[in-house]
């Protein structure tokens, strides 16, 4: 194929691959601390509408294409490779970027977030440079927020010449503040507009409650307009209410856009550039012969980017233009049971699914396993894997999730049956990791406690997360089995209907009554084949069956990963908390937080509220005894390879910490 170079400021590396025709670099410069360098770049990539592996691409029909027919693209590139190929591990280590940022160095190194890591406090404690890890980001997503700094891909949109394409999209809201205009995006992403002429059929309704039924608010009360200083503007992505939305209640508007980006290039893209770096001359990080230094691909998506990697495996990625594997290994964090939109007609690719945040949008949607199951309602026999086990290129698999994951992302669905009856559904070469009594980020301490009824939980994970990334490449490299999975199971009684739950009865503490259900939605006929949705909201059959986890006397977890906080427990740690009364709807699950009850310092204090959980002074003599149990826990954990040497110090000045200012209150 013929190949392009630009005139360039800095570089520029012209390539021979057979999607990745160019990668543009736009800045380089030194790791501070470390033999390593970083790279901020762009590249471009051009597909073959036909290849069999670009055929699961919706719309791809529909894109533009150049004169050879091919469909282009482009996306932002960022890297942090060792200077010395020879000194790396052998390993790219690629974070799907959550809604366009960088996590890895805060997740791994314990770093600070920034879009732009450079400076000498930017890089933690060194931990992936230390052990040689080649970090990859590339930009997926098209419709990130117009955020300086954020990875983006820059895609053509589906069009039909003389018949565009039109679709319905439905936005929905619930605001936390009062606010009188709010982007029809998820957040702060960039909106599919709504289409000129379709104003005749929108209607704006709001619900008080998830059961209650939508009321519709007259169109003369509101427009598609934004305030600008002082004066409205009209803009066709933003609902300008002059009333005002009301904290805690459902807002949704449902309309008609037309020319849809085609987001399936996202997947595409990510699976290109692995390729191009194992496989192919990759000389934007090029010492010498690079292919001999860089043999494996670990994909880790944290969140909506779990969620994409089950979704890049769904749906065939795995496999590239040439039917070689991409990711040797896949770490979905925190996705719970849930895929996402990311290879549909007017998908929103930020759109998730909560117990009362992004509502029935196709996220918890059948299968939900590695192992092929049989749906009894629908008749339908799928699994995750169903497409990469066919065509040979599954990877091996790590699924970690929180608490939180089992109450607000059905991540039961993940390791049971479809009845919820019994456990399955784990390939051979899959683990999961629950880790117990933890919310769905990594927790701080002191929580902290703004728009939730009870303090954030304050459970750090990323130890945990540090000893598995080593096992996740040891497995990789030389066949090293990782440790079992530790998750609540069924035939134990560790995994049970949340209305089973034995949580202690704690003064004020209000536990959840609904959770988060996935249900057997019907998005229209066209949905599962074409990606194309019909009904939205969709039609709702039967709900599957979600779980959770059991919890002992204190509320805290039986089952998974236990770091010492939880076997030797100064509070009781939970996946789920409520949303604070001024944000309104107090009975709802806040989204994504778990809560943190400390334990009664004293016998005298635990009577006085009727507390039932043994006082901290009941339990330990002293600090010293206390942290003696934290030290035997913690020593066990590594022996069990579940965290790291390094870092048995640091697990024990965090619960001094705790000891502190909890023991003594």
């Amino acid at each position: 194929m013929l190949l392009r170079c630009a005139a360039l400021a800095l570089a520029a590396t012209c390539l021979a691959s057979a999607a990745v025709t160019r990668i543009e670099v736009i800045d380089r410069g030194d790791v501070p601390g470390y033999n390593y360098e970083r790279i901020a770049a762009k590249a471009y990539f051009a597909l073959d509408p036909q290849n069999p592996s670009n055929r699961i691409i919706r719309d791809i029909d529909y894109a533009p294409k150049n004169s050879a027919g091919q469909v282009e693209f482009s996306a932002d590139l960022f890297v942090l490779k060792p200077r010395n190929p020879a000194e790396g591990n052998g390993a790219i280590l690629f974070e799907v970027s959550n809604r366009g940022r960088k996590g890895l160095i805060n997740m791994f190194n314990l770093g600070v977030s920034t879009y732009d890591p450079k400076a000498p406090g930017d890089f933690g404690d060194g931990f992936l440079m230390r052990r040689g890890f080649t970090l990859v980001w590339l930009g997926w997503q098209a419709d990130v927020a117009n955020e300086a700094g954020l990875m983006r891909m820059f895609a053509p949109s589906a069009k039909r010449p003389g018949n565009p394409i039109t679709g319905t999209v439905r936005s929905q809201w619930i605001p936390e503040a009062k606010e009188t205009e709010h982007n029809l995006g998820d957040r702060t992403h960039i909106p599919y507009p709504v289409r000129p002429g379709a104003d005749d059929a929108l209607k704006l309704t709001v619900r008080d409650s998830y059961e209650a039924a939508p009321r519709i608010i007259p169109r003369a009360e509101w427009k598609l307009a934004r305030m600008v200083s002082g004066e409205l503007v009209p803009d066709r992505g933003i609902v300008y209410y002059s009333a005002g939305f009301t904290p805690g209640k459902i807002y949704e508007l449902v309309y008609e856009s037309q020319d849809p980006t085609i987001v399936g290039l996202g997947p595409a893209g990510i699976r290109d550039i692995i390729s191009f770096l194992k496989y192919e001359n990759a000389g934007i990080i090029q010492l010498g012969d690079q292919s001999r230094f860089l043999k494996r691909a670990i994909g880790v998506g944290t969140s909506q980017s779990g969620r994409f990697l089950r979704t890049f495996l769904y749906f065939g990625f795995n496999k590239d233009e040439k039917n070689r594997k991409v990711f040797d290994g896949v770490w979905a964090h925190v996705a719970g049971g849930g895929r996402g939109s990311f290879n549909h007609r007017f998908a929103q690719p930020s759109r998730d699914g909560h117990p009362y945040m992004n509502i029935l949008y196709p996220t918890d949607i059948f299968p939900f396993s590695d192992q092929p199951q049989t749906d009894p309602d629908t008749g339908l026999t799928d699994s995750i894997l169903a497409r990469a086990e066919q065509d040979n290129v599954a990877p091996k698999i790590f699924y970690t999730n929180s608490s939180y994951e089992y109450w607000g992302r059905s991540a039961s669905l993940i390791h049971t049956s479809i009845d919820g009856k019994s456990d399955g559904g784990l390939s051979s070469n899959s683990r999961a990791y629950l880790f117990s009594g933890t919310q769905h980020g990594p927790g701080t301490f002191p929580p902290s406690k703004t728009v939730t009824a009870n303090p954030a939980n304050a459970n750090d994970y990323r130890y945990l997360m540090r000893a598995l990334l080593i096992n996740m490449h040891n497995w990789l490299k030389d066949g090293t089995e990782p440790p079992a999975s530790q998750i609540p199971q069924v035939s134990k009684g560790t995994l049970v209907a949340h209305t089973a739950l034995a949580f202690p009865k704690l003064q004020s503490v209000t536990l959840p009554k609904r959770i988060q259900q996935a249900w057997r939605a019907d998005f229209g006929p066209e949905f599962r084949s074409h990606g194309i949705i019909t009904n939205d909201p969709p039609k709702l059959g039967r709900p599957f069956v979600t779980l959770v986890p059991q919890t002992d006397a204190d509320g805290n977890e039986l089952a998974g990963i236990r770091l010492p906080e939880i076997q030797v427990p100064l509070a009781t740690y939970t996946g789920w908390n409520m949303r604070a009364s001024h944000i309104g709807s107090p009975q709802e699950m806040y989204s994504m937080v778990g809560s943190f009850f400390p334990l009664p310092a004293n016998k005298a204090a635990r009577a006085a509220t009727g507390d039932p959980r043994p006082s901290i002074a009941e339990r330990y003599p002293n600090k010293q005894a206390y942290l003696q149990k934290i030290a035997t826990a913690a020593s066990q954990l590594e022996k069990d390879r579940f965290v790291l040497a390094e870092d048995l110090f640091a697990l024990e000045q965090r619960a001094s910490k705790q000891w502190d200012a909890l023991a003594a209150k």
